[in-house]
């Protein structure tokens, strides 16, 4: 997730050696990563770098909690964040290869049967202007956060709890500001998680574990807080106060943001899932399994909106770029070419992203920690090992 706040919710590779699921020889990282997470202090750090649809790399060092020895390993789970958001998109192309629903298809097409007396402008926004992050609706507002954590919550399944959140939001109009379009919208995942639910009759938990965990075989996949009750079975995501105080967010609702906010940003898995899911998207969609067409992949995947500057970015990210569906298109300074790319993070951990088409190239970082020192270590990371393994 990349802006709800958290008010009490908020070159020298290793040479060894680790053989990888599909039997294959894959290079170890941990000592390469050990030494970066000592650097900048993080409880764990995992990393992997596909090519040509293997990985060819990976490595995970670390502990799962602050203050405790309990060693990660290359199958725990970490959290992804805003990189769900290329899932959503991307279920949403299967429904549209299915013809269930369109690109052009709007809020009011979809949902005005369900939702009454929706403003006019919300309900002409379309399906592709929400995963673009340029319909109009806003970054997160005090209004939206408030309807992320109504109590409703504790009586409603997630379907009806998101059609619930744009039913409270609906008089609102969208707003498209001057200069680029772009805006980064949670709420506006929300509301399109909520128009493929409709679309295709399924939650849209379901349709990712379906369409998106099932084909490509994500079997540490799933949705909210890494951990289960009681249980430092993966690694939790960690609170930073304005003090610097470091809590370990092990359980339960404060571990996530809320449910309803699943297609902007709750999905989990290990770092070599999250590869296998990097790799296929590398592959442009031409090997399998088909999970959309080539043609709605590379629709997906090209840039629909320009970004407007930002300015004193954070470590590693550019001023400028584009954004697809899901996924930034960035000129990073030390790539030829443009590459897609996606960070997320909850406020307790951080997932980066980076997919090279081009050559068939993907690196993942993945750390239960959040804030500067997490993003400067998993920029440094990602840097390092696209260019140590882009031929």
């Amino acid at each position: 997730m990349k802006s709800v706040q958290r008010a009490g919710f908020a070159l020298c590779l290793a040479a060894g050696l680790a053989v990888s699921t599909a039997g294959r020889a894959q290079e170890s990282l941990d000592g390469y990563l050990e030494g970066v997470r000592e650097t900048y202090g993080l409880p764990a750090l995992a990393a992997a770098v596909t090519r040509g649809g293997e990985i060819v790399a990976a490595g995970a060092v670390g502990t799962r909690v602050a203050g405790m020895e309990i060693p990660v390993t290359l199958d725990d789970r970490f959290h992804l964040g805003s990189d769900t958001k290329a899932m959503t998109a991307t279920v949403a192309g299967a429904l549209v290869d299915e013809g269930r629903i369109e690109w052009t298809s709007t809020v009011g097409d979809v949902l005005g049967g369900t939702i009454a007396d929706m403003n006019p402008a919300l309900a002409a926004v379309t399906l592709e202007q929400l995963l673009s992050h340029s319909s109009g609706i806003p970054t997160d507002t005090p209004e939206m956060i408030d309807i992320y954590m109504n109590p409703v919550a504790f009586e409603k399944n997630t379907t009806d709890l998101r059609v619930d959140a744009i039913d409270r939001w609906k008089h609102n109009a969208p707003k498209v500001p001057e200069g680029s379009p772009f805006q980064y919208a949670n709420f506006g995942y929300l509301t399109a998680g909520a128009m493929l639910e409709a679309a295709a009759g399924e939650p849209w938990e379901r349709l990712v574990a379906e369409r998106i965990y099932g084909p490509l075989g994500l079997e540490t996949a799933g949705f909210g807080p890494q951990a289960s009750f009681g249980m430092y079975d993966a690694p939790v995501g960690h609170a930073i106060d304005d003090a610097g105080t470091v809590t370990p967010m092990t359980w339960g609702a404060a571990a996530d943001v809320p449910p309803v906010m699943g297609p902007a940003g709750n999905a989990h898995m290990s770092v070599l899932d999250f590869a296998r899911w990097t790799d296929w998207n590398a592959g442009g969609g031409t090997r399998g399994p088909k999970i959309v067409t080539p043609e709605t992949l590379a629709e997906i995947h090209r840039p629909h909106v320009k970004t407007p500057p930002i300015r004193n970015p954070a470590p590693g990210t550019p001023s400028e770029g584009e954004y697809a569906l899901g996924w930034g298109v960035i000129a990073f300074d030390w790539a030829t070419d443009k590459l897609l790319a996606h960070n997320g993070s909850n406020g307790m951990n951080l997932a980066k992203a980076l997919v090279d088409t081009t050559a068939d190239l993907s690196v993942v970082v993945m750390t239960n920690f959040s804030g500067p020192r997490a993003e400067s270590a998993a920029s440094e990371v990602q840097r390092h090992l696209y260019e140590a393994y882009r031929r």
